[in-house]
């Protein structure tokens, strides 16, 4: 079975940390870039999210977005939780990131 709660690091270094999931499947924690670990303190941003009732599917959805505190972003995941032959959980995840435009005229540049 497959459950978010406990300590990520992705393969760019990024940690992600979540709180024990609620019976709805939802969850909060901290996100901190690989780029940003140095200076964990100011630049841990909060996430907030749903998985997938993993006591219907044993490698369940997920998804979850993440507020940054230093500018004015949001970065929105959504992935699956999947549990190899050994009993490793893996999360393979896709993200699309936000960032507040200026005008109309600046919104094809604003997401990533």
């Amino acid at each position: 079975q497959c459950l978010l709660s406990g300590s990520w690091r992705s393969d760019t270094g990024c940690r992600m940390v979540v709180s024990v999931l609620g019976k709805d499947g939802s969850f909060s924690g901290s996100y901190l870039p690989g780029s940003m670990a140095s200076n964990p303190e100011i630049l841990t941003s909060p996430l907030e999210g749903f998985q997938q009732d993993a006591g219907l599917v044993q490698q369940p959805t997920f998804s979850f977005t993440v507020r940054w505190r230093l500018r004015a972003r949001t970065t929105a995941f959504l992935g699956q939780c999947y549990v190899g032959t050994s009993g490793e959980e893996t999360l393979h995840a896709l993200w699309l990131l936000r960032e507040a435009a200026d005008s109309p005229a600046e919104d094809w540049k604003a997401t990533r």
